[in-house]
């Protein structure tokens, strides 16, 4: 049985047969400061880092596709017969978000390794075959390749969610959580500016794709030799460790089920104003990081070889504040400052409402300002870090039993503005070189991020949902409060 004690945590009991077998153990020793928790956490970064390289790098490849200038190799195959580029960067979303919310439950009930592998495994090797694709089967195939690769990764955030219910304790959730959660952005910054150089040179834009594939089928064989579902199933870990996580997280072992309470998940009113904030910050940032090479090409005239450092700063600066952020939050959370909620709350309102304010500003800047126009997106894009701290990992706050499950549907809906962002260009800009036609498109995005986070301030909480356990658990069998356990130093 488990129980929910001070700000809406769950802690831990043991059964009598498992508090027997807790009593021969040594729980002398201390929790190590760098433990496997974090070697784990280190491989999953590794896999969003990659799978967003895989996942965004088409943004800036695909001017480089279509445009015979950008290479300074003529051997390098172009294609600027293509008319469908905005449908081209959209197909990836159509597959991504069809397998989310089956991802989570399954993630939730198997565990996630083997679905990351087999799934990473497919989109390494599609990632691989683009070039060629390309060559043989046109626009078309590239869209139905770019499809099932999306199919391949709606696994990972799903996945991700259950690791960190699993292994990461509350008292490091913001900082693990967040930094895990940033690579997503390391990603975009490595992938805008290694694609953009690459594409710039005599390799040309497949040696991009290539990179990334191998790269992806790498981690595949790292994960299944090293990764582990939970601290349970590791070998080698420490039982100080595996218990102070335990005692965190409020479950034993992956062994522990609960039944997913589907009708209470889907009329809870904080899951919804959460999802708000999913949707809305999706929106916005994949409306800016599918357009910004383009933006700054045809509107602010930007090299694309050699301003694509310029291009990808506000992803670098994103990366190095949102260490920031994490850590004042758990600052807040952990000397009881603050509550959860409100700590949240605080968090997700500077990560929305921030870039919101400076794509209005963005909208008025005139193609003679560029300076204005990088500032602009480098403050509201790293201000946008703090949405880490807020909804991102407001699932486990809500329910660390199902946050898998309800981070499948979160993202399953929310990532269908992947889709709608760049079609929504497509329809609002016929002509790349006017700012007035960009105007509409920040505006809004401006309008998507500012609404959402307002929703996401009324409605959003921090607390554990009474449906978190099952509602039987408490008369299964007679339990013992495990005793505690020494912080890591």
């Amino acid at each position: 049985m488990n129980k929910t004690g001070e700000n809406g945590r769950v802690e831990v009991e043991y059964t009598k047969v498992e508090q027997q077998k807790l009593e021969t153990i040594d729980n002398k020793g201390k929790v190590p400061t760098i433990g496997v928790r974090h070697w784990q956490t280190l491989i999953f970064f590794a896999l969003i880092l990659i799978a967003f390289g895989i996942k965004v790098s088409i943004s800036v490849a695909i001017v480089a596709m279509m445009d015979p200038t950008v290479s300074s190799s003529p051997s390098v195959p172009t294609y600027p017969q293509w008319d469908n580029k905005n449908v081209i960067m959209s197909a990836f979303f159509w597959g991504y978000i069809v397998p989310q919310p089956f991802a989570g439950w399954a993630a939730d009930k198997w565990g996630p390794k083997r679905f990351l592998v087999g799934g990473m495994a497919v989109c390494s090797t599609l990632c691989v075959l683009v070039p060629a694709t390309a060559a043989y089967f046109g626009s078309v195939g590239l869209m139905a390749s770019r499809v099932i690769q999306g199919l391949s990764q709606g696994f990972i955030f799903p996945s991700t969610h259950h690791f960190l219910s699993q292994w990461v304790p509350v008292e490091e959730r913001s900082r693990l959580g967040s930094s895990l959660y940033a690579s997503a952005l390391f990603g975009t910054v490595l992938a805008m500016l290694v694609t953009g150089f690459i594409s710039g040179s005599t390799y040309g834009w497949p040696a991009v794709f290539y990179l990334y594939g191998s790269l992806g089928v790498g981690w595949c064989i790292i994960m299944a030799i090293f990764g582990y579902n939970s601290p349970s199933l590791h070998p080698t870990i420490s039982q100080a460790e595996k218990l102070y996580i335990e005692k965190s997280l409020g479950h034993t072992d992956e062994k522990l089920t609960h039944k997913t309470p589907w009708k209470s998940i889907a009329t809870s009113v904080p899951l919804w104003a959460l999802l708000s904030s999913h949707v809305g910050d999706l929106f916005g940032f994949w409306t800016l990081l599918s357009q910004i090479p383009s933006y700054m090409k045809y509107v602010m005239n930007f090299n694309l070889k050699e301003d694509s450092f310029l291009m990808s700063l506000p992803y670098i600066s994103f990366t190095l504040i949102s260490g920031l952020f994490n850590f004042t939050s758990d600052f807040l959370i952990s000397r009881k400052i603050l509550p959860i909620g409100i700590t949240r709350k605080i968090f997700n309102s500077i990560g929305l409402i921030t870039p919101g304010v400076m794509l209005i500003l963005l909208s008025y800047t005139k193609p003679d300002q560029p300076l204005r126009a990088v500032t602009l997106l480098v403050i509201g894009v790293t201000f946008n870090a703090a949405t880490l701290c807020g909804w991102s990992i407001n699932h486990m706050d809500l329910s660390p039993n199902h946050a898998g499950t309800m981070m499948g549907l979160t993202s399953g809906i929310s990532n269908i503005s992947g889709i709608i962002a760049p079609l929504v260009v497509q329809f609002l800009v016929d002509d790349e070189r006017d700012p007035l036609q960009w105007r509409s498109v920040f505006l809004l995005a401006s309008g998507v991020y500012i609404g959402a986070a307002c929703i996401f301030m009324v409605f959003g909480s921090g607390e554990v949902q009474p449906w978190n356990q099952d509602s039987d658990d408490e008369n299964e069998m007679e339990s013992v409060e495990i005793t505690a356990i020494s912080k890591p130093e």
